[in-house]
């Protein structure tokens, strides 16, 4: 089993059948760089190959849950044509197509990519005071990858408002628009996430995998939208409005087009 250390991009202990999986680089707001990217699906690994394990949290350390992609690891790798988030395809797959139940336990703001995660757990247990925003175009880009998951979970409408404001909206509007399954207020989350677990081991691991196969009956082959949709992203990242975007998000200033 993966050592839990707190150096660790992504830690990992199983207790009691329960596998959690933290997030955990708060200096870039756990952001997915590839690094991180990299130790999760090494854990998630281990979380299927453990018979002990029964069902899989998602979390994080620190405040924030997931800030999107790494930009800055995008900005230097795009020079050589290249989009690290693409790796964001294998862990939405990895997530959509897991065996076990997976929970969302989201206690702080989640941007961007870190929707992607939300949207791709089978269960996703929020703070209500939580925050959520595609904000995507404010940056020159799209939320390409992540809407394989996501539009599977929010309503067209909703979809449209959040997806082209790029709006900031909270756990309760998060919950009523079916990112998320619940939201509670923060002193209550660890209990619901552990509530939700409890139910869930009850569950045979055979008919867990059967009922999570269901589910998903009727869905295009997630995979190949997955591809088709990096590709998306990557003419985006790499555009002039992605550039600029980019750039301007790291120099903290408005992007060119920004009517002032």
């Amino acid at each position: 089993m993966p050592d839990d250390t707190t150096d660790e991009l992504v830690t990992y202990d199983v207790d009691r059948g329960v596998a959690t999986l933290r997030l955990n680089s708060e200096p870039n707001r756990n952001a997915l760089s590839t690094p991180l990217m990299t130790k999760l699906l090494e854990h998630l690994d281990a979380a299927a190959a453990d018979a002990a394990v029964r069902v899989v949290v998602l979390g994080h350390t620190g405040r924030v849950f997931c800030s999107g992609a790494d930009l800055k690891e995008t900005a230097a790798a795009r020079e050589a044509g290249e989009v690290p988030a693409a790796m964001l395809t294998d862990v939405l797959a990895r997530l959509w197509e897991f065996d076990k139940p997976v929970i969302a336990r989201v206690g702080g703001p989640a941007r961007a990519g870190g929707l992607g995660l939300v949207a791709a757990a089978d269960i996703a247990v929020c703070a209500a005071e939580a925050t959520f925003a595609f904000t995507e175009v404010r940056i020159g880009v799209v939320p390409a990858v992540i809407s394989a998951p996501v539009l599977r979970r929010l309503r067209p409408r909703d979809a449209a408002e959040l997806y082209l404001t790029g709006t900031v909206f909270d756990g309760r509007r998060a919950e009523s628009i079916g990112l998320v399954t619940r939201a509670v207020p923060a002193v209550d989350l660890d209990i619901a996430v552990a509530g939700y677990a409890e139910d869930l081991a009850l569950g045979a691991p055979g008919a867990l995998a059967g009922a999570k196969r269901l589910l998903r009956r009727g869905d295009a082959d997630i995979r190949a939208e997955l591809a088709e949709l990096s590709k998306t992203s990557a003419e985006f990242f790499l555009s002039e409005e992605g550039r600029e975007g980019v750039a301007a998000f790291a120099e903290k200033r408005d992007a060119s087009w920004v009517v002032k």
